[in-house]
């Protein structure tokens, strides 16, 4: 056999040799997804498909869930449609070897913890370790599109169900691959639409290549039908309303481990349903009722029909409290000086958190 050959032969082997692997990579790589899903303690998770795109060094999970197991019965709690995960070139054209996550319609849902009976004693770090084991390199971008995350408990009366719909983020620079000398080099968007339909905008700025990571964040909420928190109204302090916006500020910053900032929830305009006409009404609701209303005559700023106040929260991340003192002194203060201006304050610097010595 001539050399010529001889080298034609090796190079079709070869070739075969590649394009079998080509086809059976996809089927491997979803048997290994699928079996470090399913070994989580406490869940259930699976992949309906992989896709492999070797020249853009990038696979596609689609369909991935991961089911909480709770007794007999699987609570839903990740359940992403597309997942995108690939080598990030930009970056590795700079030396740097990092990949970048692009998901679409995502859906997490959280189930508060006392709500579950754990058969197996599990941590948030099962899961998260788990999902981050499937990528190899670590993350420097990350995209979502059309994302819902959403807050679920069962034991109250009624149910409370939470969510923000629509969710569209985008976060870059997270390994700060750079600019390195940057104190907070990493940014971070989100808008969604959150229940009752408020417009929600979550802006920063953060360093995540640390234990504690260091973040400056401004969100707002803003009109958002309040009759759409009537399941947590009514399972926490008793009362629905019949009409009114809610809108909910913040700012928080973390600087190395120490936190500040604080929560300004806003009531326009808003209307608590009435029911001392009504027969299946208790005497207890009914006494709540004119108490909470007969609070919100009294306290809300009656130029603007707002009810609001301002909770400041600051400590290190061990012990991070809510001052009660300053929450009631917030409410005098909207009603008889001024009421708050429906916007971010700007008043938390990064700066701001650092523990007096």
């Amino acid at each position: 056999m001539s050399k010529r050959k001889k080298a034609s032969y090796t190079l079709l082997i070869i070739v075969v040799v590649l394009v079998i692997i080509r086809l059976l990579l996809p089927s491997i790589v979803k048997r290994y997804v699928n079996n470090t899903l399913q070994d989580i303690p406490g869940y259930y998770g699976h992949v309906e498909d992989i896709d492999l795109n070797l020249f853009r060094g990038a696979y596609v999970i689609h369909q991935l869930k991961l089911d909480k197991i709770n007794g007999d019965n699987n609570i839903p709690f990740l359940n992403f449609e597309k997942s995108d995960i690939s080598i990030q070139w930009k970056s590795l054209l700079d030396g740097e070897i990092v990949s970048e996550i692009a998901l679409y319609r995502p859906k997490i849902t959280y189930i508060f913890e006392e709500q579950v009976n754990d058969t197996v004693k599990t941590t948030n770090n099962d899961w998260s370790e788990a999902l981050t084991d499937l990528v190899p390199i670590d993350i420097n971008r990350l995209s979502i599109t059309k994302g819902k995350v959403g807050f679920i408990e069962f034991n109250k009366s009624p149910d409370v169900d939470l969510y923000i719909d629509q969710i569209n983020l985008e976060a870059t620079n997270l390994r700060n691959v750079e600019d390195k000398e940057q104190k907070l080099p990493s940014s971070i968007h989100m808008d969604g639409i959150s229940i009752g339909g408020g417009k929600v905008n979550l802006d920063g700025r953060m360093d995540l290549v640390q234990q504690i990571p260091d973040v400056d964040f401004d969100f707002s909420l803003e009109k958002a039908d309040i009759k759409a928190l009537n399941s947590f109204t009514l399972a926490y302090v008793g009362i629905d309303f019949e009409e009114g916006s809610f809108d909910l500020f913040s700012e928080l910053v973390i600087n190395d481990g120490y936190l500040k900032g604080y929560f300004k929830p806003i009531l326009t305009d808003t209307k608590i349903v009435d029911s001392f006409d009504k027969e299946n009404s208790s005497i207890f609701k009914k006494a709540w009722e004119g108490f909470v209303g007969f609070f919100k005559f009294i306290f809300k700023n009656q130029k603007q029909g707002t009810l609001a106040t301002k909770i400041p929260l600051e400590g290190d991340l061990n012990n991070v409290d809510s001052n009660i003192f300053s929450t009631i002194a917030g409410i005098f203060k909207n009603a008889f000086i001024k009421a708050y201006k429906g916007e971010i304050d700007k008043s938390v610097k990064f700066k701001d958190a650092k523990e007096e010595e």
